[in-house]
């Protein structure tokens, strides 16, 4: 498998946590998203995935973007040990917690929407970064709101093994650490990101441990 992957993109890291979960070895293809203008907006990355966004996986004849996508058709592909519950209700929480980090909370601070901003938009940065914050806080206060009060939350999200929701947690809260939002109000959201990033698989997966890391 190749994995096209950028060190700081949240996205591409969920896919990284996943891949060392599941045990599978990869070839690290790097995208870098500022230089040359964005490598992802050349002809050749395009032809791969028209989005021009990471990450994107190969494998074999199937070449899959969306992070989430991707990480369903590992589960799908090598099902031990499992990202998503057995039962539906389960598998249907699990989902709503990583969507609303995937789907609501990160695309409103996606780099392009940072850069759209700045620069099109003219906003001052201290502007944006209270952009970022806004919407990081609300997502994640949402999170918080949805694990705090359920029976179901265990030592991660979702019972005592992690699973796709907790891979989408932490690279939001990473996110939210280096842009200084506040955390404060969200106990369990921390609780459960630290107890993850003590295992293996999120460590290797982390954007300082990448090879194209800066």
């Amino acid at each position: 498998m190749q994995l096209y992957s950028y060190f700081r993109s949240s996205a591409a890291y969920r896919v990284r946590i996943a891949l060392n979960l599941k045990g599978l070895s990869y070839e690290y293809l790097g995208v870098h998203l500022l230089k040359d203008g964005g490598q992802q907006l050349s002809e050749s990355y395009r032809a791969l995935n028209p989005t021009a966004l990471v990450p994107t996986l190969v494998d074999g004849d199937a070449i899959i973007g969306q992070s989430l996508a991707i990480v369903e058709y590992l589960d799908e592909t090598h099902p031990q040990p499992a990202l998503l519950p057995a039962d539906p209700a389960g598998r249907a929480r699990v989902r709503a917690i990583a969507q609303t980090i995937a789907c609501d909370t990160h695309p409103l601070n996606n780099l392009r929407v940072l850069k759209y901003l700045k620069h099109d938009m003219q906003v001052s940065e201290d502007a944006k970064n209270a952009w970022y914050r806004h919407w990081v806080n609300l997502g994640l206060g949402a999170v918080e709101a949805m694990l705090a009060h359920s029976p179901a939350t265990g030592s991660f999200c979702h019972g005592d093994a992690p699973g796709l929701a907790d891979l989408c947690l932490v690279p939001q809260v990473a996110n939210a650490r280096r842009f200084d939002c506040d955390l404060s109000a969200m106990p369990t959201v921390q609780r459960i990101d630290a107890a993850c990033r003590k295992l293996q698989a999120f460590e290797l997966a982390a954007p300082d441990n990448q090879p194209d890391a800066e």
